[in-house]
Parts: C-alpha cells; sequence; structure tokens
C-alpha cells in the first residue's frame, strides 16, 4: 500500500479539473481528495490526482516524477507532485498533489511582492532542473522536444490549417519554419541536451508554502535546449501579466527579474547567442497561443491575428 500509516479511508471527494469527454476520446484531471483514517483514529487529508488521455497514455509523466523523486528532487523549497502509480488500462497517472495556489491567481490579484516572490523562486526552480547532468539518461518524451514535433506537430498543425482556416496557411507555415530552422541551427551545433519541463507558465507554478514553490504538469518535459523553457516562460509571463494584471511597467519589470534571478541561479551571462534562442522560444510559445485561439473548437482569430502581427514583427518576417 501507499499509506501503510493508515489503517482506513473516511471519505472521499471527487472533483473534476479537467473534463473533456467525446464519444470515443477523453482528456481528463480528476482531482480526489482523500481523507484517511490513521491507527488512533486521527484524520488527515491528502490531495491525489488522476491525469489521463486516451490518445496521450500519461506513463511518462510518471516515469519523469518518479525520476525527480528518486533522484531527490523533491527536497528543499522547490518540488514536484509525488507519483504513485500508472493505470495501463485508464492510460493514467495518479500522483499526490500539491496544495496551494498558482502564480496566476497573484498576477490576477495583483499581489506585487508575492508575484516578485514566486517569480524568483520559478527561476530558481527552472535552474535547478536545468543543472541536472543528463549524460546517459533517457530520452524521455522524444515527440516533444523538437518544435516541428511538440503537440499537434507541425503537419498536423497546417493540416488543420488547412481545412478550417485556409487564408493563414501561407503566414502560419513561414513562422513554423522560420522557428524549426532557427532550433536545427543551434542543435546542428551541439550535441548538448538539458532537461527541460516543456510547458513553464504561472498555472503550473504553485506556491504551497511560505518558502516553497512547485512545478506542475509534467506533459512536454524532454531532452532539449533550456532556453526553452525560459522564453516560454517569458512569454506567458508578460501574457499573463498584461491581460490580468494590466500595470505594463510591473509586467516588464517581473520579467527582468525572472531573466536575472535565472542567469544568477545557473552562473551564466546573456550572451548573443542563449538571448537568440530565447527569442526563438518566445516566439514559438506565442505562436502555439495563436494556433490554440485559431483552432480551438471556437475558434478566435482576431486573437491570432493580432500575435501573428507581433511574431512576424519580432521575426522581421514583412
Amino acid at each position: 500500500p501507499h499509506y501503510p500509516a493508515f489503517k482506513s479511508i473516511k471519505k472521499i471527494k471527487i472533483q473534476p479539473v479537467k473534463k473533456y469527454i467525446w464519444q470515443t476520446t477523453y482528456h481528463v484531471v480528476i482531482s480526489y481528495e482523500v481523507t484517511f483514517k490513521d491507527q488512533k483514529n486521527k484524520l488527515k487529508t491528502l490531495p491525489i490526482f488522476c491525469s489521463a488521455h486516451s490518445s496521450e497514455p500519461r506513463k511518462c509523466v510518471h516515469d519523469i516524477l518518479k525520476y525527480l523523486w528518486q533522484n531527490n528532487f523533491s527536497k528543499g523549497f522547490l518540488t514536484v507532485p509525488h507519483p504513485l502509480f500508472y493505470s495501463n488500462y485508464y492510460k493514467a497517472v495518479f500522483y499526490r498533489g500539491v496544495n496551494g495556489r498558482h502564480l496566476l491567481y497573484y498576477i490576477k490579484q495583483k499581489e506585487n511582492a508575492e508575484i516578485e516572490k514566486i517569480v524568483k523562486k520559478t527561476a530558481a526552480w527552472l535552474a535547478k532542473l536545468h543543472s541536472i547532468p543528463t549524460r546517459g539518461i533517457r530520452r524521455f518524451n522524444v515527440k516533444t522536444n523538437r518544435i516541428d514535433t511538440v503537440i499537434p506537430g507541425k503537419k498536423r498543425a497546417l493540416e488543420e490549417v488547412f481545412n478550417k482556416s485556409f487564408e493563414h496557411l501561407e503566414e502560419v507555415k513561414t513562422i513554423y519554419e522560420t522557428l524549426s530552422d532557427r532550433e536545427k541551427k543551434f542543435f546542428s551545433s551541439t550535441s548538448r541536451r538539458w532537461l527541460v519541463h516543456g510547458d513553464a507558465h504561472p498555472e503550473n507554478v504553485i506556491k504551497v508554502g511560505r518558502e516553497k514553490i512547485a512545478m506542475i504538469d509534467f506533459t512536454d518535459f524532454c531532452l532539449s535546449d533550456h532556453a526553452r523553457d525560459v522564453g516560454s516562460f517569458l512569454q506567458q509571463l508578460e501574457y499573463m501579466c498584461k491581460g490580468k494584471h494590466g500595470d505594463l511597467e510591473f509586467t516588464e519589470k517581473i520579467k527582468d527579474i525572472f531573466l536575472k534571478n535565472y542567469l544568477k541561479c545557473v552562473n551564466m551571462g546573456l550572451s548573443d547567442s542563449l538571448k537568440y534562442r530565447i527569442d526563438t522560444y518566445y516566439n514559438w510559445t506565442a505562436f502555439r497561443t495563436a494556433l490554440f485561439f485559431l483552432l480551438k473548437h471556437e475558434p478566435d482569430p482576431r486573437r491570432s491575428e493580432d500575435l501573428f502581427r507581433q511574431i512576424k514583427a519580432n521575426l522581421d518576417l514583412y
């Protein structure tokens, strides 16, 4: 048993966190608030989660969390959820979650001091991950380690744009090729890779204590360029601060705080190469957001077009 200190379960409160269920497929995240009873009849409640996807099995997420726990990544003030088991039948990972509020909550509440504190710790969390030696390590999530293959993948994305929004096909193809070529240029220059979270953004950063944070959602975790996490987080931090906080001066300040603290933690300067790569993934993350708005069930092409214009300006594609 995973919890031998308890003799029984008093109650379970079940809540859907993500509920996409279709006729033959599903993508769900379920929260189980489990209240245990120990040998002295004292009660303790633990958050347990299930993440399942019918066509994207979560086995790799379980293996990733297990690897990080076995290598003591969870110790200290920068942690991750605790993996429990994987169900092959449901294609689901079960894990003990983390209690707390995500960074986006504090952005919405405009709690600037708390935002700064959490952002500094996020920089430290990513630096801690990127510092793990990778020689001989398992190649987690091979499909997510390049721009061309991250879900939905370049080929599928272009097919969907062709079918749903043909007028945007050429600019989507051009942006994809530009970003992919920039990434390939770096990968061809070095064999070095880093462990990266792959989806670093404010909703995946959880404050779990006065001094402690955790990162969640390891679906895109892989071996890739560490600049990917930096560029992605910078873009999403900016996007969410502008949209939910509204103070443009504070948005630039908090981005600067994140980048400076990250570079300090990894003991690295901002070289031209690193800046170029961060910019690549900053624009790629904006591009993913634009594609989401363009291809979702109820498309919002206006929001996509605003992002496409910004990305093309950044990449000198006009």
